[in-house]
């Protein structure tokens, strides 16, 4: 079995991660580009993927190339998120994760490039869930995150927020997206890569642990409380 250096405080991206909203966003995305008779594929969308919400509106612009401005993309974004974020639901192996290590005081947090407005709506139906958390960072709207995914200070943030300050050699980050797993890199913190099946082999290389499902994790590689059999 393989190991990996010992941690002591796990962060969690959001979205993709814990929640199904990637393919939220990808039909959000889609019915903005069907007003211009465009296609937002897999390769412009794995470009926006884990960045803050200006940067990654202005991707889909640049990319797309359409006549709208970032404020006229939020609104129309905005306004579908309100009923379609309603919908969202939690990722197999997800729950008994987040459960196991709130029951074994593993200090826990969410690092997410979301708007607060925007988890706010994703976790109407989750609040049990999030109550585990010691915080949450939401990094398109933290003013302490200067810069989005893949730089790092969403997380570096986030793990100085623990009451424990823990370094980050200690932390451990789950994430689904390049983006995110180059951020937490840079941060100095291991990651657990859980990607879309469709990414390519050439954007899983850099990560510590990759697996199919959340269900696959073992917490005692990371020196971690093992689950209960």
């Amino acid at each position: 079995m393989a190991t990996f250096k010992p941690v002591t405080h796990v962060v969690f991206d959001m979205d993709g991660l814990i929640f199904d909203t990637e393919d939220i966003y990808t039909e959000i995305h889609q019915e903005i580009a069907n007003k211009y008779d465009k296609i937002f594929t897999w390769e412009v969308k794995i470009k926006c993927m884990g960045k803050v919400a200006n940067e990654a509106a202005l991707t889909f612009i640049e990319e797309l190339d359409l006549p709208i401005s970032v404020e006229e993309f939020k609104a129309t974004f905005d306004a579908l998120c309100k009923e379609k974020f309603l919908r969202t639901k939690v990722l197999p192996g997800v729950k008994r994760l987040i459960e196991h290590l709130h029951a074994n005081k593993v200090p826990i947090a969410i690092a997410t490039s979301s708007k607060k407005e925007t988890f706010d709506i994703k976790t109407t139906n989750h609040q049990a869930l999030i109550g585990l958390f010691h915080h949450v960072v939401c990094g398109s709207s933290d003013p302490e995150v200067k810069r989005g995914k893949p730089s790092p200070d969403v997380f570096l943030v986030c793990a100085k927020r623990f009451k424990s300050k823990p370094a980050s050699e200690k932390v451990l980050v789950f994430e689904d997206a390049p983006n995110g797993v180059e951020a937490a890199l840079a941060a100095g913190m291991q990651v657990v890569m859980v990607p879309d099946p469709r990414l390519e082999a050439e954007h899983l290389k850099t990560a510590t642990q990759v697996l199919k499902s959340m269900e696959d994790f073992r917490p005692e590689q990371f020196g971690l409380p093992p689950f209960k059999k």
